[in-house]
């Protein structure tokens, strides 16, 4: 039971694909069981004791504030097992779910390979889907989505598989919205995801805004669009948002 109440907690800043695989690769390395304790005690995912200090992770997240969560996280990361492989996939996490996208690729690049780096396969899937998705590689962001669906779910409670797979689905839409490929439905998946994934909050509203923009959807477009923090120089999302709400201000039926 605690694992899983670590777990809960963690999904609080978005780390379900990380959290999934830790508990996957806890059925045969015991030592994962530690890495959610690890992280969720480094992000301050607590819902007792860390309450202020989740939200406080929480604003860092909404507000893009990539630099200041690293170092937060500095400290705590450092002492994870196996953390020159966990260390520089989660940087990577954070630095691709804000838009910098070579430092990102940078991060991955220092991951050392071993047991760990293909226990986070999942983990890794996320990521790239997401910076293939910016890059412009859509056919590579695609296929990594179908690969990342059809991974078996974690043998967890109902309600913590029910948000790994919204996570994967979610993930899957950011590649179609990216690769002008969308679904029926995936505006509002992107929606529900945003809300429940903080980690990753602005890359599935950005991409529900792509949707909408190409169905002509401006006002829902401008309102996914709203309350963006303003992204440093490096970030990809700079050059996406000011292009979005470009697109989005154009006079439209649909308004």
């Amino acid at each position: 039971m605690l694992r899983f109440r670590v777990v809960r907690a963690l999904l609080l800043v978005g780390s379900a694909a990380l959290i999934a695989g830790a508990l996957h690769r806890a059925r045969h390395d015991r030592w994962w069981l530690v890495v959610p304790a690890a992280v969720a005690l480094g992000v301050g995912a607590s819902l007792a004791a860390r309450e202020s200090e989740r939200r406080r992770v929480r604003r860092m997240l909404i507000e893009g504030r990539a630099e200041e969560l690293l170092q937060h996280w500095q400290g705590s990361l450092a002492s994870l097992p196996h953390a020159d492989t966990a260390v520089p996939l989660l940087k990577a996490t954070a630095l691709a779910a804000t838009g910098h996208t070579d430092r990102a690729r940078t991060a991955l690049e220092h991951a050392a390979r071993g047991a760990a780096w293909a226990a986070a396969h999942e983990h890794r899937l996320v990521v790239e889907t997401l910076l293939d998705s910016f890059e412009g590689e859509g056919r590579a962001a695609l296929g990594k989505a179908d690969e990342l669906r059809r991974l078996p779910l974690p043998q967890v409670p109902d309600d913590l598989r029910a948000r790994v797979a919204l996570l994967r689905e979610a993930v899957a839409a950011v590649a179609r919205a990216f690769a002008h490929e969308p679904e029926e439905g995936d505006v509002i998946l992107l929606w529900e995801a945003a809300r429940k994934n903080t980690l990753i909050h602005w890359p599935l509203r950005y991409a529900a805004a792509v949707v909408c923009i190409d169905r002509g959807q401006r006002a829902e477009a401008r309102e996914l669009l709203d309350s963006a923090p303003e992204w440093p120089e490096d970030s990809a999302f700079r050059a996406f948002h000011a292009e979005l709400t470009a697109w989005a201000r154009e006079p439209s039926s649909v308004d």
